[in-house]
């Protein structure tokens, strides 16, 4: 499946407050059982600007200039994808190297993305038990994307922790899955209409979970 590039523009009146990229990185999304799902419900969302960067660029031939327009277009800036390695898929890292370039995401002159949102919403195999001290995986899901955090602070973005699904394989079968999309399409929408208690989510160590006391009602 190749996701072509969706914006539901909406004007910018009191129920739309920041537009949002979500750039989709699944190097065999056909594959998918979640980030699939939650790519299209993204999608669906008005407000919501859904990139699938694999079918965007196929052979990594990412149009630095088209990027960083998209970015001073959007204010909050989400990854979606599956956990890989302890980072990204890796055509995010690419657009990584590119799009954030000196004198536009940092340096002197670079402070094109202060103040936007930024995190990551991916899908681990692994049990959430095992992203602890103690597990498996020896450190937390927030911890192993301490690249990411420090990324974001260099380009003076607000970091928030991940939106994570664990056990991502299983979640189908066990019924986890359709609440986990809801909570995906209820936190854009409350970022989308400024109803995300920010400085609440940023002290956390994922978003999910804690959604019901983050989001204030309409």
């Amino acid at each position: 499946m190749s996701l072509e590039p969706q914006r539901t523009d909406t004007p910018r009146q009191h129920d739309w407050i920041r537009p949002i990229l979500v750039l989709y990185a699944h190097p065999s999304p056909d594959r998918s059982e979640v980030n699939r799902h939650l790519a299209e419900a993204a999608g669906r969302t008005p407000g919501v600007t859904l990139l699938d960067l694999y079918g965007e660029y196929p052979d990594y031939g990412i149009d630095v200039d088209r990027e960083q327009a998209r970015l001073l277009e959007h204010e909050v800036i989400i990854f979606l994808h599956p956990l890989y390695w302890y980072s990204t898929p890796a055509i995010l890292k690419e657009w990584q190297d590119l799009v954030l370039e000196h004198g536009f995401a940092y340096g002197t002159e670079g402070t094109a993305l202060h103040g936007k949102l930024f995190f990551s919403a991916l899908t681990a195999g692994g049990p959430e038990l095992a992203y602890r001290a103690e597990g498996f995986h020896h450190f937390s899901i927030r911890e192993l994307l301490n690249p990411l955090e420090q990324t974001a602070h260099l380009c003076g973005m607000v970091y928030l922790p991940p939106f994570a699904l664990f056990s991502a394989r299983t979640a189908l079968e066990e019924g986890r899955l359709d609440r986990h999309i809801q909570e995906w399409s209820d936190l854009l929408k409350a970022l989308r209409d400024d109803r995300l208690d920010i400085s609440r989510a940023q002290k956390l160590p994922k978003l999910n979970g804690e959604l019901a006391n983050l989001i204030r009602k309409e």
